[in-house]
């Protein structure tokens, strides 16, 4: 492998690597061998939840009683860079939703409601998706419409949601909601939690470009009547949430995509080690080792700078809104590298990289996902600046 070298050895210590080494197992044997299958088939088993359960993927930061193993941001960043070397982003998406979901249960959710959601999907009988994305606004929440409107013990919610990862299957949905019609931008915005298939929800799969093994919907809410007890904290604490969701999403989608640079960086450069052309191997010839260099140049730069930044929230070592533009770049650099490699590797790998069922053809497709997912590049850059005080 050309990733040999320990990751960081002065930010992980051995409980990281022990981690790190039983997770790899775990995709090669889990995983792998079914990335190219589940993605023609549009799904994967849910089976699958359950098996992450035990390997400790799904309860990762999440505290003891809820059944989930306390782990600093490091943690988050070994297992997102690990199943991402599987290539395929769509297994990836919705085995990981419940890291959107759950956290804003955990941190507002009364102690009832969080004993009854949480424990489940943590040990994968369940699953849960974040809903805020609406047909007219992604990354502007503060221009969310959905309504929720107080009706005795329950809120009548009727809106729309869009582009939610595990729509379809999911069990648990955190939903932002606008509780005061008459508030405008930020203020007004709650979150309330949705369970199983009450009426007045339906659901419409969407097909996409990439990440085909993951189920994405638009949620359409008519009349749907939720527990207030299933609010999370006090009417108009949503929006503050939501941004602390957005931190930790932006970290692991970096990770991720330095994952997925590097899988494609290795896949090019195992083919280009088989391939022989003009009487050699594809790798003797120049043209192509500086591509590979280029690659693993990208992946390095990438993966410390995203280290870097994973070590210094599980530290502390920073004011807040450094760390947040620090998300924000490492973001953009991630999904850079991602691109590039993506694209050099289907080059290498010619005809075969235009062909459904490598790794790089497959991440080739789940580029513009990871670019825009969590935040598009243009929103990253934005907001880096506001909080470098640009």
């Amino acid at each position: 492998m050309i990733f040999e070298l320990p990751a960081a050895p002065h930010r992980f210590g051995p409980e990281h690597e022990a981690f790190r080494a039983a997770l790899r197992s775990f995709v090669e044997r889990e995983i792998t061998p079914f990335a190219a299958e589940w993605d023609e088939a549009g799904t994967f088993p849910r089976e699958l939840y359950r098996k992450a359960a035990e390997v400790g993927l799904l309860g990762l930061g999440y505290p003891e009683d809820l059944g989930g193993a306390p782990a600093d941001a490091l943690f988050s960043v070994i297992a997102a860079e690990e199943i991402a070397r599987a290539g395929s982003g769509g297994v990836q998406a919705s085995l990981g939703s419940l890291h959107i979901a759950l956290p804003p249960i955990v941190a507002l959710g009364s102690d009832e409601l969080k004993r009854r959601v949480v424990p489940p999907v943590l040990r994968g009988e369940r699953i849960a998706a974040l809903a805020i994305t609406e047909p007219g606004g992604g990354s502007d929440v503060a221009a969310l419409r959905t309504r929720a409107v107080r009706d005795g013990d329950h809120y009548v919610v009727d809106g729309e949601k869009t582009y939610i990862t595990s729509g379809l299957r999911a069990d648990v949905i955190t939903l932002a909601v606008r509780t005061d019609p008459a508030s405008r931008g930020a203020n007004g915005i709650s979150l309330l939690v949705v369970e199983g298939q009450p009426p007045g929800l339906t659901r419409t799969g969407l097909k996409k470009t990439g990440w085909w093994a993951s189920d994405t919907a638009t949620l359409h809410f008519d009349g749907v009547r939720v527990p207030v007890a299933n609010r999370l904290g006090a009417e108009g604490e949503g929006f503050r949430a939501i941004m602390r969701n957005f931190n930790h999403e932006r970290l692991v989608m970096a990770a991720s995509a330095v994952g997925y640079a590097m899988a494609c960086t290795e896949e090019a450069l195992a083919w280009a080690r088989e391939r022989r052309t003009f009487g050699q191997p594809l790798a003797q010839h120049q043209v192509i080792r500086h591509k590979l260099v280029d690659m693993h140049l990208r992946c390095e730069a990438a993966r410390c700078f995203v280290h870097d930044l994973a070590w210094r929230l599980a530290q502390r070592a920073g004011d807040e809104a450094t760390l947040v533009a620090r998300t924000c770049e490492a973001k953009i650099l991630a999904t850079q590298a991602m691109a590039f490699c993506a694209d050099q590797a289907v080059q290498i790998l010619g005809g075969l990289g235009y062909m459904r069922g490598s790794k790089s053809e497959r991440l080739y497709r789940e580029v513009k996902v990871m670019v825009i997912g969590g935040g598009s590049e243009e929103i990253m850059k934005d907001l880096a600046a506001r909080q470098l005080g640009l």
